[in-house]
């Protein structure tokens, strides 16, 4: 003990700073532990933009025949098949992609890849946090402008660009307001950029969009070498446990991130299940993105008639202003069984995000919801 002790006197010198001054996230405790903590009959989960449809078809009909013999052999060190699923799918060669193990180590490999001491990245202030921490916590700086209307500002964005930029990140949708930059302003943001860094266009929500207006990112890459889309599996295909997405670019920019890339960190099952999602025909897409309206137009609805704003356009959720602190929302619906994302967070105080579910989970949410509304400001008027 005495020696544990000694060395924890010396371990601040053996830590860089910004790892030090970096506060680490606190995921939540597993559902049984939370309804214990909270005393809540059951759990619905509002928190996390799951899909609860669950995966495809196809992609339950594979998980299902892989064989537990298998559990031995290592996975596929550069997910080779799925590599060829999306070639395929996006008339690209395999070499153009690269698989990760969830969106953080697709962000952190492109962040390795290209920055060094002394570099920065851009993007907004209120959007995926997961770009800023891994930046900060690998000691590159991150340059956040304010959104405008709710939406990413290209003018704040450029204005943040400097010669030692590396890497602009632009979620589109952007997650948790749903705003979008249509196919004409990414395309002269990206123009404006003029190949000084690389552009991310973070997808995560792409499938869930269906406007005319709305860019595809990887159809712009031939023009735009310098343009990288980021891809995951775990949104429109519920497949989030697997942890894996997948990051597309220049067959250059792929070969410098693969430098940086773990080997063998997606597992077998996650490929086996991506590729068959990739290659599902029952009209998932188009039954998830049925249910997303439905529930966003009568979530929309409810909050006007409770006169509670609300932002959210696109992807699967609704960012709504409630007349308490966040954290004691969550509390409040918490003991109820409704799991929501506090936004503080997020940088916006005073707001809450909801996933955008079936119609039963979305009724069960309106009558808990409208009632501590109510409650709340029957205690204000007391």
């Amino acid at each position: 003990m005495s020696a544990e002790l000694d060395f924890g006197r010396h371990l601040d010198t053996l830590i860089p700073e910004y790892v030090r001054n970096f506060e680490a996230y606190v995921p939540s405790k597993p559902d049984q532990h939370l309804m214990r903590e909270y005393g809540a009959p059951f759990l619905c989960r509002m928190n996390n933009n799951e899909n609860p449809l669950g995966p495809p078809p196809a992609a339950r009909q594979a998980m299902e025949a892989y064989s537990v013999d298998l559990l031995s052999l290592y996975p596929s060190g550069d997910a080779y098949d799925l590599r060829a699923e999306l070639a395929a799918r996006f008339d690209l060669s395999a070499n153009r992609f690269l698989v990760g193990n969830g969106s953080c180590e697709v962000i952190g490999s492109i962040i390795k890849a290209f920055c060094e001491r002394g570099d920065n990245i851009v993007t907004a202030d209120k959007t995926f946090a997961v770009y800023e921490w891994v930046a900060e916590f690998s000691g590159i700086e991150a340059r956040l402008a304010p959104l405008r209307d709710h939406a990413f500002d290209p003018e704040a964005m450029l204005s943040r660009i400097d010669r030692r930029t590396k890497i602009v990140f632009v979620c589109n949708p952007n997650n948790p307001t749903g705003t979008y930059w249509p196919a004409d302003v990414l395309v002269d943001f990206i123009k404006r950029v003029d190949e000084r860094c690389i552009v991310v266009v973070d997808e995560a929500y792409f499938e869930y969009v269906d406007k005319p207006d709305y860019p595809n990112a990887m159809s712009l890459m031939e023009r735009f070498p310098n343009v990288v889309v980021f891809r995951t599996f775990s949104k429109m295909y519920a497949l989030a446990s697997l942890r894996i997405g997948f990051m597309a670019g220049s067959t250059a920019v792929i070969e410098a991130v693969r430098r940086t890339y773990v080997t063998y960190s997606v597992n077998t099952l996650a490929q086996v299940a991506a590729q068959a999602a990739l290659a599902d025909l029952s009209g998932h897409v188009v039954r998830s993105r049925q249910m997303v309206c439905e529930a966003r137009t009568a979530l929309t609805r409810l909050c006007a008639e409770l006169e509670l704003p609300t932002v959210g356009g696109e992807g699967n959720y609704l960012m709504i202003k409630v007349p308490i602190n966040d954290t004691l929302m969550y509390r409040r619906l918490m003991r109820r069984g409704i799991m929501i994302r506090s936004m503080t967070g997020f940088r916006f105080p005073g707001w809450i995000r909801v996933t955008l579910r079936e119609s039963e989970a979305m009724a069960r949410f309106a009558e808990i919801f409208t009632d501590e509304i109510r409650q709340l400001r029957q205690s204000a008027h007391a």
